[in-house]
């Protein structure tokens, strides 16, 4: 689960991580709830479909590798993403 702290404050987390039983990518909300289901990672990353996903409340997403581990962290909109960032 998620480390407290370790997202934006205010923001809605999610993740899209591989789910092996269905051969699919999922975004999942911070309840374990299933939002949106893409074939490929490139699918779900690409033109705005995780900014959809999200909604106009914004969020923070972070986008794991297949096999685990954190690849990177996207925050929509972009403008609530904290100046001290790497991204």
């Amino acid at each position: 689960m998620y480390k407290k702290g370790a997202f934006i404050p205010n923001l809605p987390r999610y993740r899209l991580e591989y789910d092996e039983a269905k051969n699919k990518w999922a975004l999942e909300n911070e309840q374990g709830r299933t939002v949106r289901n893409c074939e490929t990672k490139e699918d779900a990353t690409a033109r705005g479909v995780l900014k959809k996903a999200v909604g106009s409340e914004g969020g923070t997403v972070r986008i794991h590798k297949q096999h685990g581990g954190i690849q990177e962290e996207r925050t929509f909109p972009r403008g609530r993403d904290p100046r001290k960032s790497k991204g």
